[in-house]
């Protein structure tokens, strides 16, 4: 039961995220947007140094002055990994006309879709990798601290699937069917944690590589497209708060919970 909690958690917190469309006229005003979009980030990064990069060198402690190289090794290759998808998939972020990736003759709704998909997967890999190191008992991996990494990435959904929601309200949308966009762009996570778990038998003998794979992965995003658009035109300094905000929320719930 307790499983299953952890995995839905984060797809809750999108669909919280979304039902705002229902109760706000207008769409998320400049300033909201950059404080949410910082808030995420400094979720993102939180949750990817305590609840990923260092559980991955403690459980790598048996290596003595080398317990840093799953770390590393892994950190680097979730960062190719993102590098090579961002590159390969076409796609195109909220608030811009300017296709990445591969010239395709998609929908704007489509190519939205693809980038929330290329944003949200190290989330779901993130937590499907901690969880399958709390079942398998063999790391110090807790159930409240794959909890807490569970809530935060649900924070961090609850604004981004506002900003998904509304932006398709504002391009002609009905309510309902921009509520569904909103609760879409996060599908993916679930989906990932389920695989992790799946195949977590096969890694688990290289489970540090996999934690600081799934941080590289999100660090990537947080770097390329969070920190990025909140720190364009006006109101940066919401953003640089909203980070501050985001981060220490993430360690209270890590220490916390862990």
């Amino acid at each position: 039961m307790e499983t299953v909690i952890i995995i839905l958690v984060p797809f809750f917190g999108s669909v919280i995220g979304a039902l705002s469309v229902f109760f706000f006229k207008n769409k998320v005003s400049v300033v909201v947007e950059k404080i949410l979009l910082g808030f995420a980030a400094g979720v993102m990064m939180a949750a990817s140094v305590f609840s990923l990069l260092i559980p991955s060198i403690d459980y790598s402690s048996s290596m003595g002055d080398f317990s840093f190289v799953p770390a590393v090794v892994g950190f680097v290759f979730g960062m190719i990994f993102l590098l090579v998808l961002d590159t390969y998939t076409p796609h195109m972020h909220i608030h811009s006309n300017e296709t990445e990736g591969p010239s395709k003759s998609f929908k704007k709704k489509t190519m939205l879709f693809l980038a929330m998909l290329i944003h949200n997967i190290p989330e779901g890999m993130a937590v499907g990798v901690v969880l399958a190191g709390m079942i398998s008992g063999a790391t110090e991996i807790t159930l409240l601290s794959t909890l807490s990494l569970s809530i935060g990435i649900a924070l961090q959904n609850m604004p981004e699937s506002a900003v998904v929601a509304f932006d398709a309200k504002n391009n002609g949308e009905s309510r309902t069917k921009a509520f569904l966009q909103g609760v879409a762009s996060s599908t993916v996570e679930p989906l990932g944690t389920v695989f992790m778990l799946l195949f977590s038998g096969i890694f688990i003998g290289i489970l540090p590589y996999f934690l600081s794979f799934a941080a590289g992965a999100m660090i990537y995003v947080v770097v390329e497209e969070l920190i990025p658009s909140s720190q364009t035109g006006k109101h940066t300094n919401v953003a640089t708060i909203g980070v501050m905000i985001g981060f220490a929320l993430m360690l209270i719930l890590d220490v916390a919970l862990g």
